[in-house]
């Protein structure tokens, strides 16, 4: 499944919330981006708040056994992807192409946790097409909205966990069916627009290409805090929205 190729920027608005966003998420073999692979993913392209949603998603068999650790999660079966997911070298080749169409049409693209997602596609394709995600951009930029980075900028100290199951419980934005690539994808997006018109002045009145340039600095920020505590030993990965190659 291949995306229309009409423009969803054509629906002016004043604001990005309010304006076409799509969202994109994976579900994959394991947390590890250099050496798991994609089982399943989606891209989610909305006009506008309450518009219908139009949806690619994409199963692929990734040549390699799913752990039971990842099927708890996702509830995708080996059986499944050798009856109906696709090669690999295709699939991600077909959802570089799509997230390049939103870029080039100046779509701002929401991804919950966005260097994980991202950086996984970006070894996907170096690893069956040897070629990178900034490759097949081919010049276009991602305008990324990570979720993730933007609440813990806003409400900084508010204290527990943030998963994106926790985001929308607090937010009040419904997800059905969480660990489903599409589901996920929407409730990111919803999750957005929630997070843009609550806090119109430090997020809504930004661009999405200013918001972009500052996320870089906010992730930086928000992965530093926990060294400077002892009792809780983390890497640093403060790349953003995707990692560079080691």
């Amino acid at each position: 499944m291949t995306p229309r190729r009409e423009s969803l920027a054509r629906y002016g608005s004043p604001h990005w919330y309010e304006a076409p966003l799509a969202s994109f998420d994976t579900e994959t073999t394991g947390v590890d981006v250099e050496h798991d692979r994609i089982v399943s993913a989606s891209l989610v392209l909305q006009a506008a708040p309450g518009a219908p949603a139009e949806t690619l998603s994409w199963l692929t068999d990734p040549g390699v056994p799913i752990p039971e650790s990842a099927r708890a999660v996702h509830g995708i079966s080996d059986a499944q992807v050798r009856a109906h997911g696709r090669p690999p070298r295709t699939v991600v080749a077909e959802i570089a192409r799509a997230l390049a169409e939103q870029a080039r049409a100046g779509v701002p693209l929401v991804v919950m946790n966005a260097p994980y997602d991202l950086t996984l596609l970006d070894r996907e394709l170096r690893r069956h097409r040897a070629v990178s995600l900034a490759e097949l951009l081919d010049g276009a930029e991602l305008l990324v909205l990570d979720p993730w980075v933007l609440d813990r900028h806003v409400d900084r100290h508010r204290p527990g966990r943030r998963t994106l199951g926790d985001l929308c419980a607090h937010y009040g934005v419904e997800l059905t069916g969480a660990h489903d690539a599409t589901a996920d994808a929407v409730a990111a997006l919803e999750l957005t627009r929630t997070l843009g018109a609550r806090h119109p002045e430090q997020l809504g009145r930004l661009s999405p290409t200013e918001l972009q340039l500052r996320q870089t600095v906010w992730h930086a920020a928000q992965r530093r805090a926990p060294l400077s505590r002892p009792d809780r030993p983390e890497r640093a990965d403060f790349d953003w929205p995707l990692r560079h190659v080691a």
